[in-house]
């Protein structure tokens, strides 16, 4: 006599409550990415606002521009580097020269405003670094001018780089009209020199995501 083995295996209910388990865990983790990314958008986006804010709040007191305050010296503290104060914040966003040579107001910022109290960091005579944003670029300003413009921009303007693509639509949205080429908000791929005197096609509504996104230079107008 053969006994037959028992088999067992999922019933229809068992594999439907599998597979709704299995649902919910992929919600929660695309959902925590979503939550993740957001975080990253408001984090740029509070960045660049603040770096505005501390800009208007010291022209405002002092009536000249950080980084460019020609009496830097009495207005932020003892220390302080002067600036020319022709209205223009020379030199690149990311430059790391020390406010004591004199060769770039851009860092000269950094220290105005820190040593001012509009900003925090670090902020010596001779350090004055332009601090790192939330998605492990730097942040800092520049002046774009008629021959040398900031993504087509002239004026002041404030830059945030290492941006990956999808952060910089949404904060360019959000803060402006979500074109790379028009309004307040420009941006360029990350390896392209800033002061480009034409605009970058990066994303638009007439522009196709490319398959590999890569990293933006982001730019405000002050």
């Amino acid at each position: 006599m053969f006994k037959k083995n028992n088999q067992s295996g999922f019933t229809l209910v068992e594999l439907a409550i599998v597979l709704v388990i299995i649902g919910l865990i992929l919600a929660a983790v695309l959902k925590g990415q979503e939550m993740i990314n957001n975080g990253k958008v408001k984090s740029v986006e509070n960045d660049l606002r603040g770096i505005v804010s501390a800009y208007y709040a010291y022209q405002d007191r002092y009536k000249a521009i950080p980084g460019d305050d020609n009496a830097a010296a009495s207005h932020a503290g003892t220390g302080a580097v002067n600036g020319n104060g022709d209205g223009i914040i020379s030199g690149l966003f990311n430059a790391t020269a020390t406010p004591a040579d004199g060769t770039t107001e851009t860092n000269n910022f950094w220290q105005h405003t820190r040593m001012s109290g509009f900003l925090t960091g670090s902020a010596t005579a001779t350090v004055a670094l332009p601090p790192n944003n939330t998605v492990g670029g730097v942040l800092g300003v520049q002046s774009g001018s008629t021959t040398t413009p900031v993504f087509a921009m002239t004026g002041n303007v404030v830059c945030s780089s290492n941006v990956p693509l999808k952060i910089a639509i949404a904060v360019d949205t959000q803060l402006d009209d979500g074109n790379s080429d028009t309004g307040s908000i420009r941006s360029g791929l990350a390896g392209a020199i800033p002061t480009a005197t034409t605009v970058s096609g990066a994303y638009g509504p007439t522009v196709a995501i490319p398959a590999t996104e890569g990293l933006h230079t982001l730019c405000m107008k002050i």
